[in-house]
C-alpha cells in the first residue's frame, strides 16, 4: 500500500512539474496537490506545490470581497482543527487556502501554524521563503516574514526582510528599529560562531571596541560622513571577499544613494547585477533609481548652473531611460504586474493609447494598482472617443473606492465630464456635487457646476 502511495504521488509530482514548466499552473496545482495528499511529508513535492500557487496568483489571483470572507472561514476552520489536535488535517486546509492567495499574511500564518503544530518546521518555512523569494512588495507580509525568521532565530534573514522592508517604508522608526536590533543579533550570532570553543572567543569579540564601534556605524538609519566613509571602505573589501555577498553590494550602494553619491550607485548596483548571474528584480528596482535620482541631480545642477537648454537635454534623456528601463524590465518580469501599471502609465502619457491599453488591462490583477489601472484604462478609452467603454471603467472604479480620496475625485468628475458631453446635465450636476461637497477646490468644478446650473435653467424656461 504504501508503494502504491509513494508511485501515486510520484506520478502525480512529475505531471505537476511538466505542467509548472508549461505555464500550465493552476492544472500544476492540481496534479501537486493530490501528490502533497498521497506523500504529505515530502518536502519538494510541497515547495513545487508553492511555486505553482504563486504563479497562479501572479498571473491572475483575484482578491474580491466574496474569496476574502472564504479565506477568513478557511482560517477560522484551521486554527479549529489544529486546536483539536488535528493538525495534518490543518495542513491540507491550508494548502486549499494558499491556491487562493499564497501571498496573503494571514494565509501564510495559519499554513504555518499548521505545519509547527504538526512537528513540520521545516514545511512551516515552505511558506514563509516561498512568500519573501517572490519579491513580493507587501509591507504586512514582509512584516510576518521578518518576525518568523526573528522568532525562529535566523537572524541574518530576519535583517534582509527588515532592510526591505525599511525601502518601503523609508521614515518608519519602528522598522528602523527592529533593523538596528536584527542587524546587531545576526553579527553577534556570525561573532558566536566564529568564536565557539575557543578561550575567552565571545568576550574578547564584545569588547572589541572596533567591531562595537562598526556596530555602531552600521545601525544608523541614515550614514553619513566619516562614518559612511568607514563602512564604504569596509563594504568594498567585503566585497572583494566575497564577490557574490550581494547582501554587502546592496549595503554598499544605499549607503552611496543616502550620501547622494548616486553615479557610483549606479557603478556598484550594475555590477552586482553582473556579479548575480541571474535576475534579480530587486537589484534592477534599485538600479533603476539610483539613475533616475542621478539624472534629477544633473538636472537640478544644470538648472543652477544656469544651463537651462542643458537642463532641458537631461530632463528628455531621463524621461527616455524610464520608458526603456520598464519596457525592458516588463520584458525581463513579464508577471511583475507594478511594472505592468507602470508602463501603461507611461504610454498613455505619451499618446500611444493602444499599447497603453495592453499594459493596464493586466495591470487591473494587481490589487495595489487596481484602481489606478481601471482609471487609466478610462482615459484611454475616453482619449480613443470609445465613450461607453471609457463611462463602463470608470463606474467600475467607482463603485470600488469606497470613501472621496483623490482617486475617487478624479473618477466622478470624469463622469461627470462624460455625462455632460453627452448632454445629460442633470447627471453631470449630480457627480458634480458628489465632488464638491468634499473638495470645493478641485480642478475647474466650480465654473462647471455654475455653466451647468446655467442651462439646466435655461433649458427649463425655453
Amino acid at each position: 500500500m504504501a508503494v502504491d502511495l509513494a508511485q501515486k504521488a510520484q506520478n502525480f509530482t512529475n505531471r505537476g512539474r511538466q505542467a509548472l514548466e508549461s505555464g500550465h499552473y493552476e492544472l500544476a496545482m492540481d496534479m501537486l496537490m493530490e501528490a502533497v495528499a498521497a506523500a504529505p511529508d515530502v518536502l519538494e513535492t510541497r515547495k513545487l506545490l508553492r511555486t505553482a500557487q504563486i504563479a497562479h496568483f501572479k498571473t491572475g489571483g483575484k482578491a474580491g470581497i466574496g474569496a476574502k470572507l472564504g479565506a477568513m472561514m478557511a482560517r477560522n476552520k484551521i486554527a479549529g482543527l489544529i486546536k483539536k489536535g488535528q493538525a495534518e488535517e490543518a495542513m491540507a486546509e491550508a494548502e486549499k487556502l494558499l491556491c487562493q492567495n499564497p501571498l496573503d499574511p494571514d494565509n501564510i500564518e495559519a499554513a504555518v501554524k499548521a505545519a509547527e503544530a504538526a512537528g513540520k518546521q521545516d514545511h512551516a518555512a515552505i511558506s514563509v521563503e516561498a512568500a519573501y523569494e517572490c519579491g513580493n512588495k507587501d509591507p504586512a507580509l514582509l512584516e510576518r516574514v521578518a518576525t518568523y525568521y526573528k522568532l525562529a532565530k535566523n537572524f541574518a534573514k530576519a535583517r534582509d526582510a527588515y532592510q526591505k522592508l525599511s525601502e518601503i517604508k523609508p521614515g518608519d522608526q519602528r522598522i528602523m528599529q527592529l533593523l538596528k536590533n536584527s542587524e546587531a543579533q545576526a553579527t553577534m550570532n556570525a561573532g558566536w560562531e566564529q568564536t565557539a570553543g575557543k578561550k575567552g572567543g565571545f568576550q574578547n569579540l564584545i569588547a572589541n571596541k572596533e567591531q562595537a564601534k562598526k556596530l555602531d556605524q552600521a545601525n544608523k538609519a541614515v550614514i553619513t560622513g566619516d562614518d559612511a566613509e568607514a563602512l564604504i571602505a569596509e563594504k568594498l573589501q567585503q566585497i572583494a571577499n566575497e564577490p557574490k555577498n550581494m547582501n554587502a553590494r546592496r549595503a554598499l550602494a544605499r549607503i552611496y544613494m543616502q550620501n547622494k553619491r548616486y553615479a557610483e550607485a549606479v557603478n556598484c548596483l550594475t555590477d552586482a547585477i553582473a556579479a548575480a548571474g541571474t535576475m534579480d528584480p530587486e537589484l534592477d528596482r534599485m538600479c533603476s533609481q539610483a539613475r533616475i535620482l542621478y539624472y534629477e541631480q544633473e538636472i537640478e545642477r544644470l538648472k543652477q548652473e544656469g544651463d537651462t537648454q542643458g537642463a532641458e537635454a537631461m530632463e528628455t534623456e531621463k524621461n527616455q531611460f524610464v520608458f526603456d528601463d520598464l519596457a525592458a524590465r516588463v520584458e525581463r518580469y513579464p508577471n511583475d504586474l507594478h511594472l505592468r501599471y507602470e508602463l501603461g502609465l507611461q504610454y498613455y502619457t505619451y499618446g500611444y493609447y493602444d499599447e497603453a491599453l495592453e499594459h493596464l488591462q493586466l495591470a487591473q490583477k494587481s490589487p495595489k494598482d487596481r484602481l489606478w489601472a481601471l482609471y487609466y484604462l478610462a482615459m484611454c478609452f475616453l482619449a480613443k472617443e470609445q465613450i461607453d467603454m471609457g463611462v463602463m471603467q470608470l463606474e467600475t472604479a467607482r463603485d470600488q473606492i469606497p470613501t472621496m480620496d483623490e482617486l475617487k475625485k478624479k473618477v466622478v468628475y470624469q463622469l461627470g465630464l462624460c455625462a455632460e458631453a453627452q448632454g445629460d446635465l442633470e447627471k453631470a450636476y449630480q457627480y458634480y456635487k458628489d465632488v464638491y461637497s468634499a473638495d470645493v477646490g478641485f480642478e475647474d468644478l466650480s465654473e462647471r457646476m455654475l455653466a451647468v446650473s446655467h442651462a439646466l435653467k435655461a433649458r427649463q424656461q425655453g
